[in-house]
C-alpha cells in the first residue's frame, strides 16, 4: 500500500471506511491515519471529505463514458452497440460495487454544488445511453412505442439497483448479469408488445 501514489491510497482508504462505517460515521482523520498521510498530504489533493466522495463516484462514471463513448462510436450495428453498452455499465458497476453504493447511499449529504455537478454527469451519460435507443428507434430497428427517455430510465433503475442484491461471490458474474440485463433490454425494445 505504501507504494501507491497519495492520491490513490486515500481514495481507497476512504472507499474502504466509508463502506465499512458510512460517510458520516468516518472522520478525515482516520482516512489520513489508514492512508499513512497528514491532513496537509490530503488537503493538497483534496478539499474537503465530500470532495473524496465526489472522487470515489466520479472515477467510475468518467470510466464509464469513455467506455460508453467508445462502444457507442465503434463498429457494429445499433442493437449490437447498445447490447455491449448496456451490458458493459452492469459489468463495470457491479466490477465498482463499493465505490457506487457508498455514493448512492451518501449523495444526499454533498453539498448542493457538488450534487448539482454530479447529477449532470450522470445525465450526460444517460443521454448517450438514450442517443443509441434512438438511433435504433429511427432506424426502425427497435419499437418506438415507448420514449427512448423512458426505457433508459427504466433500464437504469435497475443499474443503480444493483448494490442492493449484487454480490461478487453470487452464482452470476458480472458479466453474465451485463449479459442478462442487456438481452432483456433488447428483446424488450424488439418485442413491439410493451406500451
Amino acid at each position: 500500500m505504501k507504494d501507491e501514489p497519495v492520491r490513490q491510497r486515500l481514495l481507497g482508504e476512504a472507499t474502504r471506511l466509508f463502506a465499512e462505517r458510512g460517510f458520516e460515521g468516518t472522520s478525515v482523520q482516520e482516512i489520513v491515519l489508514a492512508a499513512g498521510v497528514t491532513k496537509g498530504a490530503m488537503y493538497h489533493y483534496f478539499d474537503s471529505k465530500d470532495d473524496l466522495l465526489h472522487e470515489i463516484y466520479g472515477r467510475v462514471l468518467r470510466m464509464q463514458m469513455e467506455r460508453l463513448t467508445s462502444i457507442a462510436d465503434g463498429p457494429g450495428t445499433v442493437a449490437e452497440r447498445l447490447h455491449a453498452a448496456a451490458a458493459d455499465v452492469v459489468e463495470t458497476s457491479t466490477a465498482n460495487l463499493d465505490d457506487t453504493k457508498i455514493f448512492f447511499r451518501s449523495m444526499h449529504l454533498l453539498a448542493p454544488e457538488t450534487q448539482k455537478n454530479v447529477r449532470a454527469d450522470r445525465r450526460r451519460y444517460h443521454e448517450r445511453f438514450r442517443d443509441l435507443v434512438a438511433e435504433g428507434q429511427r432506424e426502425g430497428v427497435f419499437s418506438d412505442r415507448v420514449p427512448a427517455e423512458i426505457v433508459v430510465d427504466f433500464f437504469f433503475g435497475s443499474v443503480h439497483h444493483l448494490g442492493t442484491w449484487y454480490h461478487a461471490d453470487g452464482p452470476l458474474t458480472g458479466a453474465q448479469v451485463g449479459k442478462h440485463f442487456a438481452d432483456l433490454l433488447l428483446t424488450s425494445l424488439r418485442s413491439g408488445e410493451i406500451g
